[in-house]
């Protein structure tokens, strides 16, 4: 039988999709002027069935978890920092409640897997276990792990659905998580640490080729090298936190219930890139936010034939660059749905002039 997320996506709505191209070609302006704000305004007709798409009620799920992988000294911040910064969230002292105060988002954040001891006020609590393992000693996470996180991905986007949302966002938090998404990303692409290992929460040089040495070492232990790549669930598994597959089963569940997704950086890329892995079709329902100064987030994004809307040189994660992205997408919605077409304008469209 097979798994939830193997389940079909829903299927974009190409006469939207036309009827919305349609609409753009016969809107008061040169055809192509407004850019990718065009194509934006067109994906995101697809993805909703309608003509003039809008977003009005965009949710952003923050999922926190610990990673194993820390004690091999892959952090330039400690280990406490994930449960303090969740306080942060709640709190509304961190970027993105800011964000999501500023584009009156829904945040929700949720304890996917932190160290914390109990549930802290404000916080989701959906923990698959205190932290995951160190990949360089065995898999990250078990099975039954993987399935609960999974799972808890998925209840957020049917929290999302519940409140009439109509754009989910999925940021995270965890130190050490910078590792554990290079080295998931090395185990699907089929990439050595030093490929896609960076600086992370900063990291010298010496840094960056101590976390590549330190993938490396999970990889050889699990298997994974250029002639194995990694399936999407096994890699997860094997080398991914609590955060990132909870981020992955959120994708999952964005396409199987139709609810457009607007990916963040480098760690929610490579989570996508799993959920794409294990179910492709989750592919059509993915936007791209922005471009992040983590030197592996290019491979990423290339993997996944994706153009980011944004290159501001941030590498905060946290859903930060999603939010950033938000205005982005409605304006382009606002400018679909409110500029006038030439027969409504009385404008002439040019066409058999010079």
């Amino acid at each position: 039988m097979p798994y939830w997320w193997q389940q079909p996506v829903q299927p974009l709505d190409e006469s939207a999709r036309a009827a919305a191209r349609l609409r753009q070609d016969n809107l008061t302006k040169p055809p192509g002027s407004l850019g990718r704000m065009e194509q934006i305004a067109i994906e995101l007709a697809a993805m909703q069935s309608r003509e003039k798409p809008r977003i009005e009620r965009p949710w952003i799920a923050i999922f926190a978890g610990d990673h194993g992988v820390v004690a091999e000294g892959v952090s330039a911040f400690p280990q406490a920092v994930t449960q303090q910064m969740l306080a942060n969230f709640v709190n509304g002292g961190a970027a993105i409640a800011v964000l999501a105060r500023a584009a009156g988002a829904r945040l929700e954040v949720i304890d996917a897997g932190t160290l914390a001891p109990a549930p802290l006020p404000g916080v989701l609590w959906a923990k698959a276990g205190d932290g995951s393992a160190n990949f360089t000693q065995c898999p990250a996470m078990s099975e039954a792990q993987l399935a609960h996180c999974l799972a808890s991905g998925r209840a957020s986007v049917e929290r999302a659905l519940a409140e009439e949302s109509d754009l989910f966002i999925g940021g995270e938090m965890g130190i050490g998580n910078t590792t554990a998404a290079a080295a998931l990303s090395c185990a699907l692409l089929g990439l050595p640490g030093r490929e896609l290992a960076g600086p992370g929460t900063g990291l010298d040089s010496g840094g960056v080729n101590h976390k590549a040495a330190v993938i490396d070492r999970g990889l050889a232990l699990h298997g994974f090298h250029s002639s194995h790549f990694g399936e999407g669930s096994e890699a997860l598994r094997c080398l991914g936190g609590f955060e990132i597959a909870a981020l992955a089963g959120a994708y999952l569940a964005c396409a199987q219930r139709g609810l457009p997704a607007l990916v963040d950086g480098f760690i929610t890329t490579a989570a996508a890139l799993a959920a794409c892995r294990m179910n492709p079709g989750v592919r059509d329902w993915l936007l791209f936010a922005h471009a992040s100064a983590e030197p592996g987030h290019v491979r990423l994004l290339a993997a996944l034939e994706a153009e980011p809307l944004l290159r501001l040189e941030m590498r905060l994660g946290e859903g930060s660059g999603a939010a950033m992205a938000l205005p982005l997408l409605r304006l382009a919605c606002e400018l679909h749905g409110g500029m006038a077409t030439f027969a409504e304008a009385g404008v002439s469209n040019g066409v058999g002039h010079g």
